[in-house]
């Protein structure tokens, strides 16, 4: 009679592994029968290789196919840990963001020499600052009241960075006299001359040629408000400003 186990033949890595167990645990299980040769190459991971030395009783050797898996497990652990330290810092880039609210009206005299004294300072440290004038595009009067502590009178200039507010000009001037502005702002990239704005940020709208209106023949013809610029008839200059938030 055949033993029992001699007439199972699994492919399974879990049936491998406990069939070499047991065969390495018990000499009776090591037959030298030409004719069960088959059977006995079915008990090891590789038939042309000879046999190991048998492993402790308390220890199951593992099947090729399992140490495959651990190598690749292994290689993608790598892999992503590479790509990590090799990625870009795209999100510490964004986070050192600086944003300056100011005006270039001269209607209040003290207003109008803060916000040149912070862009002065700002544009000596050659950081790369997303400039909203408020002369320019009112709608950045409604942005900058959200962005400020509810109760808080709007006042100008203002400088956030990475979204946190720095404050006006007093707090800049006290931050460049010490040097953590610098710090502050180390981040942001180098500025760099725009050939399409000349730096002013803003180009005139291609829709209406900057008249702010548009020819409509709904409603029997007419001018219309064009509503791909401000008031002023301008955008915002895609190639060097980023769109407002």
């Amino acid at each position: 009679m055949w033993l029992p186990w001699v007439k199972t033949r699994s492919s399974s890595p879990s049936s491998t592994c406990s069939s070499t167990a047991l065969s390495a645990a018990s000499p009776r299980l090591s037959f030298s029968s030409p004719s069960l040769k088959d059977l006995q190459a079915l008990l090891h991971s590789d038939p042309s290789a000879p046999s190991p030395s048998p492993p402790p009783p308390h220890t199951a050797p593992c099947s090729p196919s399992a140490r495959v898996f651990h190598r690749v497990r292994v290689a993608a652990s790598a892999l992503r840990a590479l790509r990590t330290l090799q990625a870009p810092p795209a999100a510490a880039e964004a986070d050192r963001r600086v944003v300056l609210y100011y005006t270039s009206l001269h209607v209040i005299r003290t207003t109008y020499e803060d916000c040149r004294a912070v862009r002065a300072i700002l544009r000596g440290l050659r950081a790369s600052v997303d400039e909203r004038d408020l002369a320019m595009d009112p709608l950045y009067l409604k942005e900058l009241a959200a962005l400020l502590p509810r109760g808080r009178r709007v006042t100008l200039p203002q400088v956030f960075v990475g979204g946190r507010h720095l404050g006006g000009a007093d707090e800049l001037r006290r931050l460049h006299e010490s040097g953590e502005l610098r710090r502050v702002v180390a981040g942001a990239a180098s500025l760099a001359a725009c050939g399409r704005c000349g730096g002013e940020r803003y180009v005139m709208c291609g829709s209406c040629d900057g008249s702010h209106k548009r020819y409509s023949l709904k409603g029997g013809g007419g001018f219309r408000t064009c509503a791909g610029c401000n008031e002023n008839g301008l955008v915002r200059c895609p190639d060097c400003s980023p769109p407002a938030v």
